[in-house]
């Protein structure tokens, strides 16, 4: 694992949280009916690494998303971005990114530019190029996904740790210790006050730190 990477269902996690914020139809889809069955399908498969399994899944649930809810809705968007981490860990990456970059784009339209699941966003496209070592590309998209993050939530929300942590991991990847080193630090500070210092988030804190 790259120094820096936050484990892709916390990620996702703080997104699904964030939808049912806004959007009451996602949040009753998160209470048992097909469409949070499938997500939880394809949640399990990835984590068991059963990729072709979960790809399978995944696309039942982008075909149900569509038929309930259309091509606009988060629920849609959250179901392209599903399949696009599993394309991720199989190192489809030209299959993945333009379904980030819809996802994207539905975000946006459905929420606006500085609602911080927009931001999630962005950070999902932002992995997608750090995986591929398009770092330059990575890198703004990682700032702005900061700068929504902190606004909308708070600087010492745990989500604005996650995010420090990526783009402290990507500068960490490319050699620049310097600027990586501080993220890091903040990051470790705000991830055990929000969750303590038991917490599973916090020792992959400490984990990023003491690689670098």
């Amino acid at each position: 694992m790259i120094a820096g990477h936050v484990q892709w269902w916390i990620a996702l996690a703080v997104l699904v949280a964030l939808l049912a914020t806004v959007d009451p139809v996602h949040a009753r889809a998160q209470s048992g009916d097909q469409l949070a069955d499938l997500r939880a399908q394809v949640s399990q498969l990835y984590e068991q690494g059963k990729y072709a399994a979960a790809v399978a899944v995944a696309e039942r649930y982008v075909a149900l998303a569509r038929q309930k809810h259309g091509q606009d809705h988060t629920e849609y968007a959250a179901a392209i971005s599903w399949l696009a981490y599993v394309y991720q860990a199989q190192g489809r990456y030209a299959e993945a990114e333009p379904l980030y970059r819809r996802d994207l784009a539905i975000t946006e339209k459905a929420l606006g530019p500085d609602h911080p699941a927009f931001g999630q966003s962005l950070n999902n496209l932002a992995e997608l190029y750090r995986a591929q070592g398009r770092y330059a590309e990575a890198e703004p998209l990682y700032e702005r996904d900061l700068a929504i993050t902190e606004k909308a939530l708070g600087p010492d929300h745990p989500a604005v740790g996650t995010v420090l942590n990526n783009l402290a991991g990507l500068y960490d990847s490319q050699g620049h210790y310097a600027d990586a080193e501080p993220l890091y630090k903040r990051a470790l500070a705000i991830t055990e006050k929000a969750l303590g210092p038991d917490h599973p988030a916090f020792g992959q804190s400490l984990n990023n730190l003491a690689e670098l």
